[in-house]
């Protein structure tokens, strides 16, 4: 097994490609490697795109495969494509791909909801780039407190509403709150994410509620990683879920305009080795 470590291996590495006359060779993928009669190698990927003609001697080339070079390609161990940003993994290339869909060490999308945005980044950028490009609202403290109004709630049946930002026990949360339809019922609903990894996310939970007039409904769960999609959040209905009516009860006078304060709160489980419980670790 020939193993991608220190400069006599890339030496390696590179003296194997140049055996092969492509114009874009991605080791990341499955090796199929062609050959003219002239034993000129390129991918077969390339091949296409040179018309089925070696760029080298410009003979016709066939679909005479170069197994023995396949085989030392097959042998090859590569570094994850984010050793950069600090992951050590390294893995034969056919199965660095499903590493890679998966590294905990990949960038993060913007997890800000409803506005298309494909940019990624680790979070000390994301967090940036939601206060200064997306104008997001940041908080600092464990405990929230917010009113959400509308003049018209009865014409808006499907929209994000906001997303906002808080710094807690070092690590960053966003609370989303949004009108959709739940089938063919209108609805509110107020979740939290966090801007980490899932294994991570399970260290905090959270609370959510919204009341008034007697009446109070409330939610607790433990936030979800922001590398699960907004609308997967959403969709699995994994948070505090309001009909409408209901949110217009909570909002008092004659119902016709949202009115609605959610307050929570986010604590950080902390395991007691001696009882072997966890213990709720509220911030001040």
């Amino acid at each position: 097994m020939l193993i991608l470590r220190g400069s006599s291996c890339f030496i390696v590495l590179f003296t194997l490609l140049n055996q092969v006359n492509c114009c874009q060779l991605l080791i990341s993928e499955l090796f199929v490697l062609m050959q003219c009669h002239n034993g000129h190698t390129l991918c077969s990927t390339c091949k296409t795109r040179v018309h089925n003609r070696c760029p080298t001697c410009r003979q016709e080339l066939g679909d005479i495969r170069c197994l023995a070079l396949e085989k030392v390609a097959e042998s090859l161990e590569l570094p994850c494509k984010y050793c950069s940003l600090g992951c050590p993994e390294i893995f034969p290339y056919y199965s660095k791909l499903k590493h890679e869909a998966q590294c905990n060490f990949r960038p993060y999308n913007c997890p800000c909801a409803g506005s298309e945005c494909s940019v990624v980044g680790d979070i000390p950028f994301l967090v940036s780039h939601l206060r200064d490009y997306h104008k997001v609202d940041m908080h600092t403290g464990c405990t929230f407190n917010h009113r959400y109004v509308k003049s018209n709630p009865r014409e808006v049946d499907n929209a994000t509403w906001m997303l906002t930002v808080f710094n807690c026990f070092g690590q960053y949360f966003c609370l989303h709150f949004e009108a959709f339809q739940l089938g063919m019922a209108p609805v509110y609903m107020a979740f939290l994410r966090f801007m980490g990894d899932e294994n991570d996310s399970r260290n905090y939970s959270y609370s959510l509620e919204v009341g008034a007039n007697g009446r109070k409904l409330t939610w607790e769960g433990t936030p979800r990683s922001i590398r699960d999609s907004h609308r997967k959040v959403r969709d699995s209905h994994d948070g505090l879920i309001i009909q409408r009516n209901m949110a217009l009860f909570f909002s008092g006078g004659d119902r016709k305009e949202l009115k609605l304060r959610v307050t929570g709160r986010i604590w950080k489980e902390q395991q007691n080795s001696d009882a072997g419980v966890c213990i709720p670790n509220l911030c001040s």
